[in-house]
């Protein structure tokens, strides 16, 4: 009777340990993340009457604010554009910014329904979420401010900043062997290579450069893509989702056959 007894009240402190523990997990993760679980299936979304998407708001042009504080970009568009098909409305939409080492996560723990922030899809991502139909194709490329610089061949044994440990640097190894690489840890240093003549070019990826043109007009994107990167539209996996991904993919499929993916990104000086 004892021996049943002390097992009953051990398998009771047990369960309230777990309880509490999953209870800190869950707490400590909306503070640390911001976000309150939201993710819901197509039924449960229009009940409620809006998607809740994650985006960029410090990526110029396809995430970012303006002047006044408001969203706007290439992501920002295709988010409203989703909400006016899927729901009826462009305002049917509750906007989450997130932090690039987040996209994923918010996704996974169904903190959003869906993520627009520029989020590369590649083999091992789709291993933990699904990818949509790519709503623009990202890539390589090269930014300069010299004007002796008009196309690649012209940057040979020359200096070229490129980020350490990105996939460009194979990409300018192999267009321009002979040039000479400078590793910087950022967008900003890069510049600053340029500025003190340090560097003669600056190779990223295209979609971050084109905003670093449009605010640093001196600057011009070589016409040459070194590479050619999907950014898709993050939902989760599981049958359950499936009506929510048709209704996304088929969307997006329709505003590339319409070219109104390709009018908005030339908008957003995207090349």
């Amino acid at each position: 009777m004892n021996n049943r007894c002390n097992r009953w009240l051990t398998i009771n402190r047990l369960h309230l340990v777990l309880s509490a523990t999953i209870v800190c997990i869950l707490c400590y993760s909306i503070l640390a993340t911001g976000f309150i679980a939201s993710a819901a299936q197509m039924p449960e979304i229009q009940q409620r009457g809006y998607l809740s998407i994650a985006v960029k708001d410090n990526l110029r042009p396809l995430g970012f604010r303006d002047a006044s504080g408001n969203l706007q970009g290439l992501e920002i568009d295709l988010a409203k554009r989703l909400a006016v098909d899927l729901l009826g409305k462009p305002d049917a939409i509750k906007l989450q910014p997130v932090a690039n080492r987040d996209r994923l996560a918010v996704v996974l723990d169904q903190k959003v329904d869906f993520a627009i922030a520029r989020v590369t899809a590649t083999e091992s991502r789709a291993r933990l979420v699904n990818f949509s139909v790519p709503y623009y194709f990202d890539g390589a490329v090269v930014v300069t401010k010299d004007a002796s610089v008009q196309k690649l061949s012209d940057l040979a044994k020359r200096k070229i900043a490129v980020l350490n440990n990105s996939s460009t640097i194979a990409q300018v190894r192999y267009y321009v062997p002979n040039a000479e690489l400078v590793g910087i840890n950022s967008y900003e240093e890069a510049r600053k290579q340029i500025e003190s003549n340090a560097a003669v070019a600056f190779a990223a990826d295209a979609s971050v450069l084109s905003g670093w043109v449009q605010q640093y007009p001196q600057y011009r994107l070589l016409p040459t893509k070194l590479s050619t990167e999907p950014l898709s539209v993050v939902m989760p996996k599981g049958l359950q989702y499936d009506e929510l991904r048709r209704g996304v993919n088929e969307a997006i499929a329709r505003y590339l056959a319409e070219g109104w993916l390709q009018e908005r990104s030339q908008y957003w000086g995207l090349p």
